[in-house]
């Protein structure tokens, strides 16, 4: 945890990502960003795009994917869902056979809100989707992350992280009630925990990992399958069913939230540092119950708990996660 504290950066909350790619060229690096046709992660693709980078987007809908990155060139679209295991190493197969190196990989599909469902596995989908899909998939580019020399894997995360903590026990709801925003919370703090445990042992190879939150951004489809009342409960939306104005004012736009994560892509701040989780386009502060959140004023909700960076958790979970995905990751 010695690395987790603010680096008094020169951005903020409303840096937006062009401010931050200004006079950075990515030509002859190589990225995958997951969700990359959506919200921030569409946004992520066009910063980078824009900065040279050659960007592959894997799509669990290619149609969607298609239409939302048309006409933006040295963008490459295969289908991979993080929910089947064969049909991210096929991807990852695919993508070994074409590429050498590759510089960055965005780990930024997410799903939130959703009622109970489970993998093939059995894994909830949460966890599967957030976590288990994306370690796999670092774990099979793995050749590819090492090739480069100098790389950085960025797992997109939330302040959603402080909902729970992660229950080793019965991490896929079998034997206690499911409640969303708990299946949520863990998936978060295991994006957390996965930066610390994957930058313990990649560092040697010159890649190193961050989690990153966002921010609460308008205009994502995130919250898509989530019921008003949740939100109402919250103190999000009043009771008309639409988001206060005093709410919506506070929100940051996609750029903004997209932001962070090109932060952590380009900043050379970050060149000796990792496992670490950022915010604001600054690596955050602990919190360890100084920080008053209130989630209607969503720039309170910022920080990060001590559980989410803990080594011995970090530890614990690869161990769990190698038997939850069916898959060994040796960093080697």
């Amino acid at each position: 945890m010695e690395q987790q504290h603010p680096l008094n950066s020169k951005y903020h909350a409303t840096t937006t990502t062009r401010e931050l790619i200004e006079g950075i060229n990515l030509s002859g690096k190589t990225v995958i960003v997951t969700g990359g046709y959506a919200g921030i992660g569409l946004e992520t693709v066009k910063t980078l795009v824009h900065a040279g980078a050659k960007v592959y987007v894997p799509a669990r809908d290619i149609e969607k994917a298609t239409r939302n990155l048309k006409g933006i060139e040295g963008v490459i679209i295969w289908q991979m869902d993080l929910m089947d295991p064969a049909s991210i190493d096929a991807f990852s197969a695919r993508f070994l056979a074409a590429e050498s190196a590759l510089h960055l990989l965005i780990n930024n599909a997410g799903i939130m809100w959703v009622p109970l469902r489970r993998d093939k596995k059995g894994n909830e989908s949460q966890l599967s989707t957030n976590h288990l899909g994306h370690f796999r998939l670092t774990a099979r580019l793995w050749p590819a992350l090492k090739s480069a020399g100098a790389a950085r894997v960025i797992s997109v995360s939330s302040f959603g992280h402080q909902m729970a903590p992660f229950n080793f026990e019965d991490p896929n709801f079998l034997h206690r009630d499911y409640e969303t925003l708990q299946g949520y919370g863990q998936s978060k703090t295991a994006n957390n925990l996965f930066a610390v445990a994957l930058d313990t042992r990649a560092k040697a190879f010159g890649v190193r990992a961050y989690a990153v939150h966002p921010g609460a951004v308008n205009d994502t489809d995130l919250g898509r399958e989530a019921p008003i009342s949740m939100f109402q409960e919250m103190g999000t939306f009043g009771e008309d069913g639409k988001i206060k104005p005093e709410v919506a004012a506070s929100l940051k736009t996609v750029p903004q939230g997209a932001a962070t994560t090109i932060w952590c892509a380009t900043s050379p701040l970050l060149n000796n540092i990792g496992g670490v989780y950022c915010e604001d386009c600054d690596v955050a502060e602990i919190d360890n119950g100084q920080i008053t959140h209130d989630y209607a004023m969503p720039a309170t909700l910022h920080g990060i708990k001590p559980y989410s960076i803990d080594t011995d958790n970090a530890e614990k979970l690869w161990r769990l996660t190698e038997t939850l995905a069916e898959i060994q990751f040796n960093v080697e």
